[in-house]
């Protein structure tokens, strides 16, 4: 039984503005122009445009004839927006296609901060004032905020939403003074300036009616060099639904091996992503541990997988967190059932590598969780892909290449 589907309209970390993170999601059993979540919104109509133009087909069913669309019939399809964070490589789309919708109030989710920010864009002064807080027939976008403390959220019929903060880097803290400069820049020291981690968010996306998931991440910095690491939260999450309930995971690798840590801007590496993931299946191994050994007190079937909504449960492993990361923990095939898909690669504007760069920074990811027998499978995600989530895990089938309907099953 299928239950998403989500098409990769755009997934790099720029600079070339023509693929950036923006995805279509619906259920499975929907049609496309039922209607979709807008996940991300950094490349929209121009992307949508290059897509058309090379497969007419790509948003037919089998059981639809294929028939000639235009951007702006797709890109109307779109129900609510859903964003991570407010870089412009993941709005930049919203805004620019804003004043082309001739719907109003579509909603915008994202966390208040993530909406700020986005509002300030729609000032006035950036760009025409088209989004809104309430509900007007003069806006086309209506900001509509996402709390971690709201559990799910029903985004349409059958999806609903789950936002956990994540950082992102580091961001200078606001003074309320003006940053012109009176003397000249290298009078100011960087050292005098204050500094605060970069909020982004990850998305626990579900299917309403089969209660099955998958992990979205905005753009998000090891916890190993973070200030305010919140990673490890979003696996302890994860982990008791991992292979049945949850069984994709979409994150971002945006350099390739060898960046310093220094400069890696808020991203991951594939060390660190190795290194996460690793966190990760530690997390699994400790909760199939408390799983079995409340079912042994219980009688129970030691279900966990929505344990970790319940505030008791989260304090609960909160006092064992110390001694399950000194414990010694064998990983191996810890995350068997789970398919990593490696997003946002920075392009390679220099042609250092002779293939994608995607595919690439996904190799040395692969390389790693081999060599750590974590039993995840990586997969480099590609503009153009269709990605279709099961229940139950299938084997993954590549019909054409890049810009054509590249499928994948999950």
């Amino acid at each position: 039984m299928t239950t998403f589907d989500l098409f990769v309209l755009g997934c790099g970390g720029g600079p070339y503005e023509d693929n950036l993170s923006s995805y279509f999601l619906k259920a499975s059993d929907a049609s496309w122009k039922d209607g979709v979540i807008a996940l991300e919104a950094g490349s929209a109509l121009g992307a949508v445009r290059k897509l058309l133009a090379t497969h007419a087909d790509v948003f037919a069913t089998e059981a639809e004839s294929v028939e000639k669309l235009t951007p702006a019939e797709v890109y109307s399809w779109i129900q609510c927006y859903l964003i991570t964070h407010p870089h412009l490589d993941h709005l930049s789309g919203l805004v620019l296609s804003a004043g082309s919708t001739p719907r109003s109030s579509v909603p915008v989710h994202g966390t208040q901060y993530t909406l700020e920010a986005i509002s300030d864009v729609f000032s006035g002064k950036v760009w025409p004032a088209l989004a809104s807080w309430t509900k007007r027939l003069d806006k086309p976008l209506l900001l509509s905020p996402l709390s971690p403390e709201d559990g799910y959220v029903a985004l349409t019929d059958t999806i609903s939403v789950r936002t956990m903060p994540i950082s992102h880097g580091q961001s200078p803290i606001s003074t309320g003074a003006t940053d012109t400069p009176t003397r000249s820049p290298d009078s100011h020291s960087a050292n005098s300036r204050s500094f605060e981690p970069y909020a982004s968010s990850a998305f626990f996306l579900r299917h309403i009616p089969s209660a099955h998931e998958f992990l979205f991440f905005g753009d998000v910095e090891p916890d190993s060099l973070s200030s305010r690491p919140q990673t490890r939260d979003v696996w302890r999450t994860a982990a008791p639904k991992i292979p049945h309930t949850l069984s994709a995971l979409f994150i971002e690798c945006s350099w390739p091996a060898g960046r310093p840590d220094a400069l890696l801007y808020g991203h991951l590496s594939p060390a660190h992503l190795a290194d996460e993931l690793s966190v990760l299946a530690r997390e699994v191994i400790a909760s199939r541990a408390r799983s079995r050994a409340n079912s042994r007190g219980s009688g129970s079937d030691g279900d966990e997988a929505d344990d970790n909504e319940d505030d008791g449960n989260d304090r609960r492993r909160k006092r064992r967190r110390q001694s399950d990361e000194d414990a010694e923990v064998d990983v191996h095939g810890a995350l068997a059932g789970l398919r990593v898909f490696v997003v946002h690669c920075k392009d390679d504007l220099h042609g250092k590598y002779d293939k994608p760069i995607h595919e690439v920074i996904a190799g040395q990811v692969r390389e790693l969780v081999e060599d750590r027998a974590l039993g995840a499978e990586i997969v480099a995600v590609e503009q153009g892909m269709l990605i279709c989530a099961f229940l139950s895990s299938v084997t993954c089938a590549l019909r054409a290449r890049l810009l054509t309907d590249l499928r994948i099953a999950i």
